[in-house]
């Protein structure tokens, strides 16, 4: 009478093995689910879902929906609406099915829930390399989920928690506002980086181009790299812990002079866009620390 009654065991079917796919699929096979079947259209698909979901069949569409009581749909946005016609055509009343995107809910999933079928937009706030490290780190990710009704709620919600990770629910009409909010601190991020690397070459290689390749300990990782690493997590996690009082430097001093300065050897560099860059999010900043007005003059971002 005491032994826990254990979870459901679904069999899984997953369209396409891309990045989440495959990551999600791990996963729910990690927590006791049988991938029974994927759809993997190209070649470095197939490859991907015969070395980390050996069990899984590999077929078409409607093989997928055939087999599995519970379809996971992580295909690109623009190919969304094309799936989701062919899973619908496809369908047995009473399957699940789920898809990945962040700006959609569940409304995109009418065709297949007119058919009958339980709908789940369930969105891993992760970012996805194509290693088993994607796996990984769903643990400790939050899942945005949207559903049609409490029954489909309480399924996404123990799928999520299964994977170790944390369901967070989105309404349906914010869910694009869900999306637009991790991209910009994600994907822009990464632009933000990538600007910065680029400027501290330009400062490394000086005039004789004389460090070009350096590292500090003979690794692969460039020189920027190494001497950003450190700054931009601690400066992360330091947002994450404070909010907007954890900004330093110039802007937050209002020091105008440095500020003008930056700029000027910016826009030396052959890329106009990363002075560009830095004039926008240095007015964001000033903004969000309350900097004097002249400062904001000096950015002069348009």
């Amino acid at each position: 009478m005491t032994t826990p009654i254990p979870a459901p065991r679904l069999t899984v079917g997953i369209c396409s093995t891309g990045r989440v796919g495959t990551a999600l699929g791990e996963a729910l096979a990690a927590a006791g689910h049988r991938v029974v079947a994927a759809h993997a259209p190209s070649p470095a698909s197939r490859e991907r879902a015969e070395r980390r979901l050996p069990s899984a069949r590999l077929g078409t569409v409607d093989d997928v929906v055939a087999a599995a009581e519970l379809v996971l749909l992580a295909v690109p946005d623009t190919e969304l609406p094309t799936v989701i016609d062919q899973v619908a055509a496809a369908l047995r009343p009473g399957q699940i099915v789920a898809h990945t995107a962040g700006a959609h809910g569940v409304d995109i999933l009418d065709p297949i829930a007119q058919r009958g079928g339980m709908v789940l937009a369930i969105h891993p706030a992760m970012t996805f390399v194509g290693g088993t490290e994607d796996t990984e780190r769903l643990s400790s990710s939050c899942f945005g989920i949207t559903t049609a009704d409490p029954f489909g709620d309480a399924v996404a919600a123990a799928l999520v928690l299964e994977l170790g990770g944390t369901p967070v629910r989105i309404d349906e009409a914010q869910r694009t506002l869900y999306h637009a909010a991790l991209a910009h601190g994600a994907n822009n991020l990464i632009a933000l980086i990538t600007d910065a690397v680029t400027a501290l070459q330009a400062a490394i290689d000086g005039p004789h181009h004389l460090a070009a390749q350096a590292t500090v300990d003979g690794g692969a990782t460039g020189l920027p790299e190494q001497i950003l690493g450190p700054l931009v997590r601690a400066s992360l996690e330091n947002v994450l812990n404070l909010g907007p009082s954890a900004l330093t430097g110039p802007v937050a001093r209002g020091d105008r002079a440095t500020v003008q300065r930056h700029r000027g050897a910016l826009e030396e560099l052959p890329d106009p866009g990363v002075a560009l860059g830095y004039r926008v999010l240095s007015a964001r900043a000033a903004v969000q620390a309350g900097a004097p007005a002249d400062l904001l003059d000096s950015i002069e971002v348009k």
